[in-house]
């Protein structure tokens, strides 16, 4: 067995927490710098700068839903690759990762041929006004033909994490963050290829990720190699690995859905100032949430190798420790936000009317933000314990089921009498329906309560059951 293995068995459960998630919380911190580099120099474009971003800006949810995909094989994957080794049946893991290879590279394809073919109509549905098309269909055009690079990248890379490799797995996603930061100004600026150039600074990026990932996996360093034999497509093994993967594409590809819900009721409701602070909130929400997506994905490799190697107490171990972490950083969180929400606006505006709204705004959207850790918790233990039923219904639950009902719902049904509780003086003069704009705010917290209260009742009930399908295994060990 090799260190990297006997790491995830026997290793101190804190200090092999800290080790794993440390990288992916870096990881996801510089995701978000390559996701917003792009926009920052666009911005700057002489003359065309506004309406360029905007345009890009339109692409945003055909991109996340990309990522989704590549989440959607990767995320199914690499919790059973994982299992499987913690079983020393690494034969299961290599056919499990030769399969998540083919199936990233047809999605790529499909994907490829859908947005070269309706990229133009997609846009238009999504809000491209005549201005804004060229630019949106600029960057879209050029980034479909890197999808390849994308899924390759995102799809994979959680194979490297999931063996303990994490820091070789932080790396993947800088590289190409520093990459695509040093060509953005040479393509855009220097070539003068505006917006063209960023897509392309960004697929190059990616291409070079790609080609990092490719090469670990296939170099003698990994436990777990890409391997021809492998990459004949097993279609029960497929339907496996995308069965677990449903919970991780909902939660990713909803986000666009979301937001679009969250705006259209907020426009009508309070107009563009309301529309405003919606995407300071959800900024802060997405920036703030980036610690707990890396401690889940430093946890996942752990969990789901004891699972897969039968020792009942580190899965519980790991658990208890993961949702002690995420408990106490969402407490912090929320008590941060509710004394100094300042401090977070403050971040995205200066402007006085909007930086009004967006603290009051801030306070209730993120009112019971204190018990999401152990959402999470709960949710990404799950996947880890390759549990795809559960995984599934869990991500659909908050957002499909209560979040998006509730931001319609609630503006129609919540009494007046309700809302004038959580008003303030500054929104019932700057918002033109202030009760509903805060009954749209109010859905988040009222979905976050009932999802912690359902998933918290799930996993008591099903967590001792996965346990007991493991305790042979563990005995026989002992």
């Amino acid at each position: 067995m090799t260190t990297k293995n006997t790491d995830l068995g026997t290793a101190p459960m804190g200090k092999l927490l800290f080790t794993m998630a440390a990288p992916a919380i870096a990881a996801q911190l510089i995701n978000v710098l390559y996701n917003m580099v792009d926009r920052m120099y666009i911005g700057h474009i002489d003359q065309i700068g506004p309406t360029a971003l905007t345009g890009v800006g339109v692409t945003m949810p055909i991109i996340t839903l990309i990522s989704a995909f590549s989440y959607f094989i990767g995320m199914g994957g690499a919790p059973q690759a994982a299992i499987s080794m913690g079983k020393g049946d690494n034969q299961k893991a290599e056919q499990i990762l030769g399969n998540c290879v083919t199936g990233v590279i047809c999605i790529s394809i499909l994907l490829t041929a859908i947005l070269l073919l309706f990229g133009r109509p997609i846009l238009l549905s999504l809000g491209a006004s005549t201005d804004t098309l060229p630019y949106a269909l600029d960057y879209l055009t050029i980034y479909a033909i890197g999808t390849i690079f994308v899924q390759l990248t995102l799809g994979l890379n959680p194979f490297i994490s999931s063996q303990g490799f994490a820091t070789t797995s932080m790396l993947t996603t800088l590289i190409g963050a520093l990459l695509n930061i040093v060509l953005d100004p040479i393509f855009i600026f220097v070539f003068h290829l505006d917006v063209r150039g960023a897509a392309l600074a960004t697929i190059l990026s990616q291409c070079v990720s790609a080609l990092w990932v490719m090469k670990f996996l296939t170099g003698k360093t990994t436990i777990l190699k890409i391997k021809a034999r492998n990459l004949r497509p097993n279609f029960s093994l497929l339907l496996s690995i995308m069965a677990l993967g449903i919970s991780p594409f909902v939660m990713q590809s909803t986000e666009s859905l979301l937001f679009i819900c969250y705006n259209t009721s907020l426009q009508t409701y309070g107009g563009d100032l309301a529309v405003g602070a919606m995407t300071i909130l959800s900024s802060c929400m997405q920036f703030a949430m980036l610690p707990i997506m890396g401690l889940t994905q430093g946890a996942q490799p752990i969990t789901s190798y004891n699972f897969g190697a039968g020792n009942v107490q580190r899965v519980k171990q790991s658990f208890r420790l993961l949702l002690t972490c995420c408990f106490v950083f969402t407490f912090g969180l929320w008590a941060a936000v509710m004394v100094v929400p300042q401090l977070f606006v403050g971040m995205f505006t200066a402007e006085e009317n909007l930086s009004t709204i967006g603290i009051w705004a801030l306070r209730i959207y993120m009112g019971t933000s204190c018990l999401f850790g152990i959402q999470t918790a709960c949710q990404q233990t799950f996947i880890a314990l390759g549990e795809a039923k559960s995984s599934v219904f869990l991500a659909i639950l908050r957002k499909i089921i209560l979040l998006i009902p509730l931001i319609y719902a609630l503006p129609v049904l919540l009494p007046d009498s309700i809302t004038q509780f959580f008003l303030s003086d500054a929104a019932s003069q700057l918002l033109p329906q202030p009760n509903q704009v805060t009954s749209v705010l109010l859905a988040e917290p009222i979905a976050d309560f009932l999802a912690v209260c359902v998933t918290s009742l799930l996993f008591a009930n099903r967590f001792p059951k996965i346990l007991k399908t493991i305790a042979p295994a563990s005995s026989q060990q002992q």
